[in-house]
Formats: C-alpha cells, structure tokens, sequence
C-alpha cells in the first residue's frame, strides 16, 4: 500500500501544480486581453486557450476533489448510517460508491477515446498549430487521472494506516 499511497500523493502534487498554474494562465491571458482590447489589439490565439485552460482546470479540480473526498457531496444513505451508529455499513456504503464511481468513470473514459479519435480524424487547428483532436485529448486524460483516484481512494479504504483519517468521511 506504500507504493499506492506515494502515486496518490503524486497525482494530487500534479494536479494541484498544475491547477495554480493553469489558474494563474488563465487571469493573465484574460486581464491581457482586455487590456490590448483598448489598444485595439486582439491576439485570436488567446480566447480558445483560455477555453481549453478553463477545461483542464476542471479536470485538476476533479482530481483534488476528489482526493478529499468531496467529490460526489451527496451522501443520504451514508450520513443516515452514520447518525444510526451503523460505521461499518458506512465504510461499505462509501466503498461502493468509490468503485462504482471509478467503474462509470472507465466507461466515461472509453467514451472521450472515442471522442478524441472521431475529433482527431476531422481536426481544425486551433491555436499556435495545435490541432483541436489533440486538445481535446484531455477529456479521457482528465477522467482518466479522476478514475485512479476513486480506484487508490477504494484500495486505501482497505488499509487501516491509510492517510485517510476515517474511512467514513470518503
């Protein structure tokens, strides 16, 4: 488990870096763009990259989301378990959401394949020669790093050292 835990802590370094990052891209290309605005300057380049900034963005945050745990927020069943005192059921409950969870995400994933390919056969470049196909390639890639965090949260839910504080609170 030593070895899933370091890949789990690796994945959210990744997507949290990146995710300032892509943030911070995404003020300044946006501020800069309104500012040569009044200059009657207009780089064509910067709005579809501020779009697909704002896309990976969303994939980042999914995938720190979901680290924490906070990812899918609606838990009935769980906190009735919990007010009951059932912690067990609770632990079983969230366990089962972890899998299902990552087993729609592997179906959402061969779907954003399928995606990239039929987009890669009929690409338009978007900016700085970069082909659309190849941008939106970050859709099974983003659902992809989301899927190995539901899968590592459900293997982790398993071992009793795990960084996850209690297991009733995935």
């Amino acid at each position: 488990m030593g070895v899933l835990k370091k890949i789990d802590w690796a994945i959210e370094k990744f997507a949290s870096i990146f995710l300032v990052a892509s943030i911070l891209l995404i003020l300044f290309c946006s501020s800069g763009s309104i500012v040569l605005r009044w200059f009657h300057i207009n780089l064509s380049w910067i709005d579809p990259f501020v779009r697909h900034l704002v896309l990976l963005g969303t994939f980042l945050g999914g995938v720190i989301a979901t680290g924490r745990g906070n990812h899918i927020g609606i838990d009935l069943v769980g906190k009735i378990l919990e007010v009951k005192g059932y912690e067990r059921a609770k632990v079983i409950v969230n366990r089962i959401i972890l899998i299902t969870s990552a087993m729609v995400l592997v179906w959402m994933i061969k779907s954003g394949i399928d995606f990239t390919k039929v987009e890669l056969e009929f690409s338009k470049i978007e900016f700085w020669g970069i082909k659309s196909g190849h941008l939106v390639a970050m859709i099974p890639i983003g659902l992809g790093l989301i899927a190995l965090r539901f899968f590592s949260l459900f293997l982790l839910s398993f071992d009793k050292d795990a960084h996850i504080k209690k297991l009733g609170e995935l």
